[in-house]
């Protein structure tokens, strides 16, 4: 029997990692969504362990990042041995983020969080519910999904997301090649209880003639082993599924670490294949592909989950506003930011695979003696802490950046940093007062900071923020005073991209804290000039994902941001009447 449906703006397939926080943006900008997964259960195990830096930037954004450091173990220093002797230590301390370190914790508890807040916005994940098939039309996606009554419903929305991993329906369903290569061998995952010789705020990565060993701390004595080996599974019986041993572990970690680890049971085990693989288009007319069902790659570097996550949250933001009457080539800037940097991802796991598994030849003589002196050189260093941690992900070259040359600070298309700043006026006459950036910004919406100096804020102490008549704007008491023209003009200017996308903005008008509220070493955010420049007055305009759109200051950069959001994020005006 088939029954019609609830119709929602948007129809999610899988409840990974990658589908639920494409629920959560999509939740936030108030869309309908249903999420739907074919399994019964949560998985209770898998591969994906670390949290990067930039994703746990962004669960802060969305305020769900508390949950995830509760229960993740933190691992500040990534090290690499060859035959026994260390080669390389990467220590993350001086990441400019409140996350300097890879955060350890199991995808089943990263799946529950995030399914937990988006109970909290109205959104259940649907378990036991498949896609059958589906059709694509000019302004929506037809699909028949079958519950886990066994009924099949009807539905249709406005756009689909497919998260639904490596084996894909809705890729397979759409025939769209899986371009890359399965490589020929297999790794070992096992939970497994080890003492070990060094600090648990520290990970390891062997290399040796045996073959790949790496060991992540969970905290408490609980440890992550990863293997690899081409002979690795053993021969079993037809249908049989292999299962890691407790001694197979022990053996592992003896022959390929050459150091005294010693294991003391397992908890839960498991092998899987590594292919490098990726789709050649990310969007298939309404239908969107993110996470595994887009690229699959080497564990190396812990990217994969982090750059599903990434894609979710990037997406989200643009089918919100797509909905809401921008033009439909805002959603092509989906495939043009994202697909290079998946690219990145594939060749740099890749890459990594190869040096710590080659015996030999050229690879393994830079591995054991150029990676050494390269990692020694501050600014390799450093490239290689961001790169990890995905801090230097950018979309420079999108279409949808607007950059002007101003005195310092990231330029558009970088990710916007965390500031500790002073608030001279915000929302719904927010009261002054000491802020970060992170706090202030809405991943629900655009942000738009107003970066003044002293002289504004002068005139709003002196002329006092309550007025007989009820709290005034800064943006008044400053056009009212006859402050500086260069700041004057962000009264009008605000007011205007008010306008332009209205009830989708957030205005904030932002200062340096004074020399006695500077911000102080372990507070996690650096100054409002360290992190965004000495250019007074100026814009920030920040994405809903947490992205700079755009930057400049007064005069003809105001103009040509408006111009910039009318462009792409507004609705086209109706055409006029064809004259009689």
């Amino acid at each position: 029997m088939t029954v019609a449906s609830s119709q929602p703006s948007v129809l999610i397939v899988g409840a990974g990692p990658t589908g639920l926080a494409a629920a959560l943006s999509l939740a936030r900008a108030r869309i309908p969504v249903r999420l739907i997964d074919r399994a019964r259960e949560p998985g209770r195990h898998t591969r994906a362990i670390g949290i990067q830096a930039r994703t746990l930037e962004l669960f802060e954004q969305h305020r769900i990042v508390e949950p995830f450091l509760e229960r993740g173990h933190r691992a500040h220093v990534a090290n690499l041995y060859s035959n026994g002797q260390r080669r390389a230590r990467l220590d993350f301390d001086p990441l400019f983020t409140r996350y300097p370190y890879l955060l350890f914790i199991d995808q089943s508890e990263t799946e529950r969080i995030l399914a937990a807040q988006l109970a909290t916005l109205g959104v259940e994940v649907e378990r036991g519910v498949e896609l059958i098939e589906f059709s694509q039309g000019s302004a929506s996606v037809s699909a028949d999904v079958r519950l886990a009554n066994g009924r099949t419903e009807a539905l249709r929305c406005a756009w689909m997301i497919a998260a639904d991993g490596a084996h894909s329906t809705v890729r397979h369903h759409l025939g769209m090649k899986f371009d890359g290569e399965t490589i020929e061998q297999s790794f070992l995952l096992a939970d497994i209880a080890a003492s070990t010789p060094w600090p648990e705020d520290e990970f390891h990565v062997f290399a040796s003639g045996d073959g790949l060993a790496a060991i992540f701390p969970y905290g408490r004595g609980r440890y992550r082993l990863m293997a690899d080996h081409k002979a690795m599974l053993p021969a079993l019986p037809e249908g049989a599924p292999p299962v890691p041993t407790l001694e197979e572990c022990r053996s592992i970690v003896e022959r390929r670490m050459h150091h005294p680890v010693s294991v003391a049971d397992m908890t839960w085990a498991s092998y899987f294949h590594v292919n490098s693989r990726i789709v050649r288009f990310l969007r298939a007319e309404r239908v969107f592909l993110a996470g595994d069902a887009a690229h699959v790659h080497s564990p190396a570097g812990a990217q994969g989950m982090n750059t599903g996550i990434q894609e979710a949250f990037n997406l989200g933001w643009k089918l919100a506003r797509a909905l809401g009457g921008a033009p439909d080539r805002l959603l092509d800037t989906y495939h043009a930011e994202r697909y290079p940097i998946e690219r990145i991802v594939l060749r740099q796991t890749s890459f990594m695979t190869q040096l710590v598994e080659a015996d030999h030849g050229p690879l393994k003589l830079l591995r054991e003696r150029v990676m050494p002196a390269l990692v020694a050189l501050g600014p390799l260093r450093d490239a290689a802490r961001e790169a990890l941690s995905e801090l230097s992900i950018q979309y420079r070259r999108s279409a949808l950046t607007l950059e002007r040359v101003l005195d310092g600070g990231p330029r558009a298309g970088e990710r916007a940093p965390d500031a500790l700043v002073r608030v001279v006026d915000g929302p719904l006459g927010k009261a002054p007062g000491k802020g970060r950036i992170f706090d202030l910004h809405d991943p629900a919406s655009f942000s738009l900071f107003l970066l003044v100096g002293d002289d504004a804020v002068r005139v709003v102490e002196a002329a006092g923020h309550t007025q007989p008549d009820g709290p005034t704007s800064v943006a008044s008491l400053l056009g009212a005073a006859g402050t500086a023209n260069a700041v004057a003009a962000l009264r009008p200017f605000a007011e205007a991209v008010e306008r332009v996308l209205p009830q989708a903005v957030r205005v904030w008008w932002v200062a340096d804290l004074p020399d006695s509220e500077a911000p102080l070493a372990g507070e996690g955010a650096p100054s409002l000039s360290d992190a965004y420049g000495r250019t007074r007055p100026a814009f920030y305009f920040v994405r809903p994902d947490g992205y700079i759109c755009a930057r400049g200051r007064t005069g003809s950069d105001l103009h040509g941001l408006l111009r910039h959001c009318e462009t792409w994020f507004t609705p086209a005006p109706a055409p006029r009447p064809a004259a009689q």
